[in-house]
Protein backbone atom coordinates (compact mmCIF):
# COMPACT_ATOMS: atom_id res chain seq x y z
CA UNK A 1 0.00 0.00 0.00
CA UNK A 2 1.17 3.74 -1.14
CA UNK A 3 0.88 6.82 0.48
CA UNK A 4 1.27 10.58 -0.63
CA UNK A 5 3.74 12.52 1.93
CA UNK A 6 2.41 15.65 2.93
CA UNK A 7 4.52 18.70 4.25
CA UNK A 8 4.45 21.07 6.99
CA UNK A 9 2.19 23.56 5.13
CA UNK A 10 -0.63 20.24 4.35
CA UNK A 11 0.72 20.00 0.81
CA UNK A 12 1.53 16.60 -1.13
CA UNK A 13 5.51 16.85 -1.93
CA UNK A 14 4.93 14.36 -4.44
CA UNK A 15 6.15 11.90 -3.14
CA UNK A 16 4.98 8.31 -1.91
CA UNK A 17 6.07 5.87 1.07
CA UNK A 18 5.08 2.08 0.28
CA UNK A 19 3.93 0.71 3.56
CA UNK A 20 5.15 -2.59 4.69
CA UNK A 21 1.99 -5.36 4.15
CA UNK A 22 3.21 -7.36 6.88
CA UNK A 23 2.81 -4.50 9.29
CA UNK A 24 0.00 -2.46 8.24
CA UNK A 25 -1.95 -4.88 6.15
CA UNK A 26 -2.59 -7.93 8.46
CA UNK A 27 -5.76 -9.47 9.72
CA UNK A 28 -6.65 -7.40 12.91
CA UNK A 29 -5.97 -9.79 15.91
CA UNK A 30 -8.73 -8.45 18.53
CA UNK A 31 -8.09 -10.78 21.57
CA UNK A 32 -3.80 -9.11 21.35
CA UNK A 33 -5.67 -5.88 20.83
CA UNK A 34 -7.42 -6.39 24.53
CA UNK A 35 -4.74 -7.79 26.52
CA UNK A 36 -1.43 -5.40 25.41
CA UNK A 37 -4.38 -2.35 26.42
CA UNK A 38 -5.02 -4.05 29.58
CA UNK A 39 -1.79 -4.58 29.89
CA UNK A 40 -0.87 -0.87 29.71
CA UNK A 41 -4.10 -0.14 31.53
CA UNK A 42 -2.79 -2.76 34.52
CA UNK A 43 0.96 -1.14 34.40
CA UNK A 44 0.06 2.26 34.76
CA UNK A 45 -2.38 1.54 38.01
CA UNK A 46 -0.16 3.08 41.40
CA UNK A 47 -1.53 -0.02 43.49
CA UNK A 48 -1.18 2.42 46.49
CA UNK A 49 -5.08 2.41 47.93
CA UNK A 50 -4.77 0.76 51.48
CA UNK A 51 -7.56 0.25 54.44
CA UNK A 52 -7.04 -0.28 57.87
CA UNK A 53 -7.78 -3.65 59.77
CA UNK A 54 -8.74 -4.06 62.92
CA UNK A 55 -5.59 -4.43 64.35
CA UNK A 56 -4.51 -1.10 62.61
CA UNK A 57 -8.19 1.00 64.31
CA UNK A 58 -7.59 3.02 67.30
CA UNK A 59 -10.50 1.99 69.90
CA UNK A 60 -11.43 -0.40 72.90
CA UNK A 61 -11.17 -3.98 72.41
CA UNK A 62 -13.29 -4.43 76.08
CA UNK A 63 -16.36 -6.81 75.38
CA UNK A 64 -19.19 -4.31 74.75
CA UNK A 65 -21.19 -6.70 76.79
CA UNK A 66 -21.61 -10.81 77.31
CA UNK A 67 -21.86 -13.51 75.01
CA UNK A 68 -25.09 -14.73 75.66
CA UNK A 69 -28.36 -13.33 77.00
CA UNK A 70 -28.74 -10.09 75.74
CA UNK A 71 -31.20 -11.15 73.11
CA UNK A 72 -28.78 -9.25 70.44
CA UNK A 73 -25.85 -10.47 68.09
CA UNK A 74 -22.71 -10.90 69.33
CA UNK A 75 -19.76 -7.93 69.88
CA UNK A 76 -16.38 -8.04 70.45
CA UNK A 77 -14.86 -4.82 69.76
CA UNK A 78 -16.10 -1.52 69.20
CA UNK A 79 -13.20 -1.71 66.29
CA UNK A 80 -15.39 -4.21 64.35
CA UNK A 81 -16.45 -3.00 60.29
CA UNK A 82 -20.13 -3.06 61.66
CA UNK A 83 -19.56 -0.39 63.83
CA UNK A 84 -18.92 3.44 62.25
CA UNK A 85 -15.88 4.34 62.66
CA UNK A 86 -14.69 0.36 62.74
CA UNK A 87 -12.00 -1.49 60.46
CA UNK A 88 -12.74 -1.96 56.68
CA UNK A 89 -13.79 -5.67 55.83
CA UNK A 90 -11.88 -6.94 52.93
CA UNK A 91 -10.60 -3.69 52.48
CA UNK A 92 -7.81 -2.97 49.37
CA UNK A 93 -4.34 -2.79 50.09
CA UNK A 94 -1.29 -2.04 48.12
CA UNK A 95 -0.41 -4.61 45.50
CA UNK A 96 1.17 -4.67 42.30
CA UNK A 97 -1.23 -4.37 39.10
CA UNK A 98 1.18 -5.11 36.43
CA UNK A 99 1.40 -8.35 34.35
CA UNK A 100 4.11 -9.90 31.48
CA UNK A 101 2.83 -10.54 27.99
CA UNK A 102 4.82 -12.67 25.36
CA UNK A 103 6.93 -10.02 23.29
CA UNK A 104 5.55 -11.06 19.62
CA UNK A 105 2.02 -10.74 21.06
CA UNK A 106 2.80 -7.25 21.58
CA UNK A 107 4.15 -6.99 17.93
CA UNK A 108 0.93 -8.65 16.82
CA UNK A 109 -1.43 -6.18 18.97
CA UNK A 110 0.55 -3.49 17.30
CA UNK A 111 0.33 -4.01 14.11
CA UNK A 112 -3.68 -5.08 14.37
CA UNK A 113 -4.21 -1.32 15.37
CA UNK A 114 -1.95 -0.15 12.80
CA UNK A 115 -3.80 -2.77 10.34
CA UNK A 116 -7.58 -1.03 11.60
CA UNK A 117 -5.78 2.91 10.98
CA UNK A 118 -5.12 1.75 7.71
CA UNK A 119 -8.50 0.33 7.09
CA UNK A 120 -10.33 3.58 8.37
CA UNK A 121 -8.02 5.40 6.21
CA UNK A 122 -6.83 7.76 9.55
CA UNK A 123 -3.03 7.36 8.77
CA UNK A 124 -1.28 10.83 7.40
CA UNK A 125 2.87 10.18 6.76
CA UNK A 126 4.76 13.88 6.92
CA UNK A 127 7.60 14.71 5.44
CA UNK A 128 10.68 15.05 8.16
CA UNK A 129 10.56 17.71 9.80
CA UNK A 130 11.74 20.05 13.22
CA UNK A 131 11.31 23.13 14.52
CA UNK A 132 13.81 26.04 15.54
CA UNK A 133 12.41 26.66 19.01
CA UNK A 134 9.23 24.98 21.40
CA UNK A 135 6.54 26.89 20.55
CA UNK A 136 2.92 25.46 21.64
CA UNK A 137 1.82 28.04 18.04
CA UNK A 138 4.23 25.90 15.43
CA UNK A 139 2.61 22.74 16.19
CA UNK A 140 -1.42 24.40 16.33
CA UNK A 141 -0.50 25.99 12.02
CA UNK A 142 1.06 22.45 11.94
CA UNK A 143 -2.14 20.92 12.97
CA UNK A 144 -4.63 23.73 11.13
CA UNK A 145 -2.72 22.84 8.09
CA UNK A 146 -3.34 19.08 8.36
CA UNK A 147 -7.04 19.75 9.35
CA UNK A 148 -6.60 18.14 12.36
CA UNK A 149 -6.83 21.05 14.50
CA UNK A 150 -10.40 19.47 16.33
CA UNK A 151 -8.95 15.94 15.99
CA UNK A 152 -7.09 13.56 18.38
CA UNK A 153 -3.86 13.42 16.97
CA UNK A 154 -0.67 11.22 17.69
CA UNK A 155 2.08 12.33 15.75
CA UNK A 156 4.87 9.67 15.81
CA UNK A 157 8.64 10.61 15.07
CA UNK A 158 11.41 8.69 14.11
CA UNK A 159 13.62 9.58 17.04
CA UNK A 160 12.83 11.89 20.08
CA UNK A 161 12.62 15.57 19.19
CA UNK A 162 12.61 17.99 22.20
CA UNK A 163 11.31 21.13 20.66
CA UNK A 164 8.33 18.91 18.76
CA UNK A 165 7.23 17.47 22.14
CA UNK A 166 7.50 20.43 23.98
CA UNK A 167 5.60 22.43 21.50
CA UNK A 168 2.65 19.59 21.77
CA UNK A 169 2.18 19.21 25.79
CA UNK A 170 0.24 22.03 26.34
CA UNK A 171 -2.48 20.83 24.14
CA UNK A 172 -4.34 17.99 25.67
CA UNK A 173 -5.64 16.54 22.28
CA UNK A 174 -2.31 16.17 20.56
CA UNK A 175 0.12 13.48 21.46
CA UNK A 176 3.93 13.16 20.02
CA UNK A 177 5.82 10.21 20.27
CA UNK A 178 9.11 8.24 19.58
CA UNK A 179 8.94 5.49 17.12
CA UNK A 180 10.22 3.14 19.25
CA UNK A 181 7.69 4.08 22.54
CA UNK A 182 4.45 3.45 20.08
CA UNK A 183 2.04 1.08 21.81
CA UNK A 184 -1.24 -0.27 21.10
CA UNK A 185 -3.14 1.93 23.39
CA UNK A 186 -1.69 4.97 22.27
CA UNK A 187 -2.63 4.27 18.53
CA UNK A 188 -6.23 3.34 19.43
CA UNK A 189 -6.81 6.20 21.42
CA UNK A 190 -5.45 8.99 18.41
CA UNK A 191 -8.78 9.58 15.92
CA UNK A 192 -5.90 10.56 13.53
CA UNK A 193 -1.98 8.59 13.23
CA UNK A 194 0.53 10.97 11.66
CA UNK A 195 3.58 9.01 10.81
CA UNK A 196 7.24 10.96 9.65
CA UNK A 197 8.87 9.35 6.72
CA UNK A 198 11.56 8.49 9.26
CA UNK A 199 9.15 6.84 11.72
CA UNK A 200 7.53 4.52 9.34
CA UNK A 201 10.97 2.99 8.67
CA UNK A 202 11.70 2.58 12.02
CA UNK A 203 8.12 0.86 12.99
CA UNK A 204 8.60 -1.67 10.26
CA UNK A 205 12.36 -2.52 11.82
CA UNK A 206 10.45 -2.95 15.03
CA UNK A 207 7.50 -5.08 14.52
CA UNK A 208 9.09 -7.00 12.05
CA UNK A 209 12.43 -7.79 14.43
CA UNK A 210 12.76 -11.61 15.63
CA UNK A 211 10.08 -13.07 13.45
Amino acid sequence: MELAVVNINGTETGKKIKLNDEVFAIEPNDHAIYLDVKQFLANKRQGTHSSKEKSQVSGSTKKLHRQKGTGGSRKGSVKSGTFVGGARMFGPHPRDYSFKLNKKLKQLARKSALAYKVKDNSITVLENFNFDEPKTKNYLNLMNNLKFENEKTLLVLGDYNDNIYRSSRNLHKSNVMAAKDLNTYSILNANRLILTESSVEKIEEILNSEK
